[in-house]
């Protein structure tokens, strides 16, 4: 089974200005302590997507050589995982089915699969996904249609329903993190939070997640 680390963070190119931002923020995660990163872009066509992984895996693997060297997972698109020799690929409900990634992936990557309801979490607990996501925890602005709020009871509920790595996204923040975690969550992960200043963001997760 594999270790999810405390804070997972994800930076989504819908965030940044350019290209160069998104790296920006990557290299600063990473000088914080930071040991995975998601990928995310939702609006980018696939050339363009691939050309941002590429250039921030080199730049990270650049900056911390093994064994420090971050894990790096793409959002949806498990043919740009491959392509840009990311460690995983995280899909929601509307993506491709587990089974189908996992086909294309293959057993050495890890794969992440989104849920919203306890039969989410009971359908994928089933698959050969590596780990869980639980949410939106909290209202969120991450996204242009999120799904309900489940709350921290939610949380509680999809911990009871599955033994796999769990984590909680939507709406955390360095004030609510910690009482995420007391529900059952192992990691949870961040997009707004760590916006602003990064590294010293990254850090003050840290310490609320010691």
């Amino acid at each position: 089974m594999i270790a999810l680390p405390r804070l997972y963070p994800i930076l989504d190119a819908g965030c940044f200005p350019n290209a160069l931002g998104l790296i920006t923020a990557a290299e600063e995660l990473l000088s914080a302590g930071a040991t995975l990163i998601q990928y995310r872009n939702k609006s980018g066509d696939a050339r363009m997507m691939l050309e941002q992984a590429c250039e921030l895996r080199t730049r990270l693997r650049a900056r911390a050589p093994a064994p420090h060297v971050p894990t790096l997972i793409m959002n949806d698109r498990a043919d740009l995982c491959i392509l840009a020799e990311f460690d995983g690929v995280h899909v929601g409900q509307d993506d491709l089915l587990p089974e189908s990634v996992r086909g294309i992936i293959g057993s050495g990557r890890w794969l992440g699969v989104s849920t919203h309801s306890p039969e989410q979490v009971r359908e994928a607990d089933q698959t050969s996904a590596d780990y869980l996501a639980i949410g939106p925890v909290f209202s969120t602005s991450s996204k242009e249609r999120p799904d309900p709020v489940v709350g921290l009871e939610g949380v509680r509920r999809a911990r009871q329903l599955t033994r796999k790595p769990l984590v909680a996204i939507g709406g955390i923040t360095r004030g609510n993190a910690a009482s995420v975690i007391e529900a059952g969550a192992d990691s949870v992960a961040v997009i707004s939070d760590l916006l602003r200043e990064p590294r010293k963001s990254a850090e003050e997760f840290f310490r609320v997640l010691r």
